[in-house]
């Protein structure tokens, strides 16, 4: 029996190990679109090692922006790890050597000479947009594309900056302001947009992926519910006894949260239960426990 729950056990943990490597891999692959095939053409610096690249490139014409982006990756890993020590993650390390290399391989495969259109806009939206979801994926993952986080890191360690989003935001800032003086004001500007929508688009990604239900009902059944929640939705719940304000009956609140899709089929089962029930939903995407994310 010990035997079976310990299989059991590996085998759970084995395939998550499986799902994070893969959407681990996907947000790389995502933000090595987003930049090669929009931001590079583009110029579009909206801060990160690729912007540094991109910056770069036009002062070093003999080396391209995704050869300066696998150098610069290098070098700041090396940096990495010599500041910062063991707290400077594998997956951030796999990720940020993965997501120089995938670049490189585009540019070789699929050599761009300009922008695939000539609206500026629509391409600065490609360029927000598959990096973010890119990168919301590996935070999700507890791991990052490194490049200027690693900046961040150090800057938060040496110069006392509490905010690891705030050190990240000044080298960002002043990588995006610089394409200004070196591809002109309209690129400046649209990198600047870039650079303010890209905090928005990943919060917002990594909030969705996160989501889910927190339920408050009040009912007088609460053993039914209970017992459906437990046993079918695999969760777990809190019962708290309450009183009615106004009619001073006994009833029970229950507690519990679950994903969207589970929510769904929950409110459908308490439709059976207790047609009369009293139910309070509401978003949320921090539940930190078992079942969830861990402390």
């Amino acid at each position: 029996m010990e035997n079976d729950q310990k299989q059991q056990r590996e085998g759970r943990v084995k395939l998550s190990n499986l799902k994070t490597f893969g959407l681990v891999n996907l947000g790389v692959l995502l933000l090595s679109f987003g930049v090669y095939f929009f931001k590079f053409p583009n110029h579009f610096t909206t801060g990160g090692v690729s912007g540094i690249s991109i910056l770069l490139s036009n002062l070093l014409p003999f080396l391209s922006p995704a050869t300066l982006m696998f150098l610069i990756n290098v070098l700041l890993l090396v940096v990495g790890f010599l500041f910062i020590g063991r707290e400077f993650g594998v997956l951030t390390t796999y990720c940020s050597l993965m997501f120089s290399f995938e670049t490189w391989v585009l540019e070789r495969l699929f050599p761009m000479t300009s922008p695939f259109t000539d609206q500026p806009l629509l391409e600065l939206c490609f360029a927000i947009m598959l990096p973010a979801v890119g990168s919301a994926l590996l935070f999700n993952c507890n791991a990052s594309s490194g490049g200027t986080d690693v900046i961040a890191m150090i800057l938060k360690k040496y110069a006392g900056m509490e905010e690891i989003g705030q050190a990240l935001f000044v080298s960002d800032s002043l990588i995006a302001f610089s394409s200004i003086f070196i591809f002109g004001i309209e690129t400046g500007l649209f990198s600047l947009l870039g650079l303010f929508l890209k905090a928005f688009v990943v919060d917002s990604v990594i909030e969705s992926i996160n989501l889910c239900k927190y339920f408050s009902i009040v009912t007088s059944k609460p053993e039914e519910l209970c017992d459906y929640i437990i046993h079918t939705l695999k969760r777990s719940s809190t019962v708290i006894d309450a009183e009615g304000a106004y009619s001073h009956a006994d009833c029970k609140v229950v507690l519990t949260a679950c994903r969207r899709g589970e929510a769904v089929r929950l409110r459908q089962k308490l439709k059976e239960i207790d047609p009369h029930a009293f139910l309070f939903i509401t978003n949320t995407s921090e539940i930190i426990g078992k079942g969830f994310r861990s402390i």
